[in-house]
């Protein structure tokens, strides 16, 4: 699976197999084997070099009970979104 940062608002975003971007992980595209994740990393640095997101990379995920967790501790808190209060005014 591939993960980024939208460039626009900075959201953590999936690739979804349809080549667009997505906020939640059990919508984004998940390679079956090494040669699938090359494709989909390359796909992603193709929407990088058009300014659509920044930093794609493959993150390793594992089935819990139906629903996809990333395997890296980081991904998983970047994908369960902002780890600071977006409610509070500055």
């Amino acid at each position: 699976m591939v993960l980024a940062n939208r460039l626009a608002d900075g959201q953590v975003v999936f690739l979804a197999a349809d080549g667009g971007w997505v906020g939640d992980i059990a919508r984004g595209a998940v390679a079956g084997d090494p040669v699938a994740a090359q494709r989909l990393l390359a796909d992603a640095q193709l929407a990088e070099s058009r300014n659509a997101v920044v930093e794609p990379y493959l993150i390793d995920i594992r089935d819990e009970g139906g629903r996809r967790q990333p395997v890296s501790f980081r991904e998983a808190i970047r994908a369960a979104g902002p780890t600071v209060r977006t409610d509070l005014e500055d």
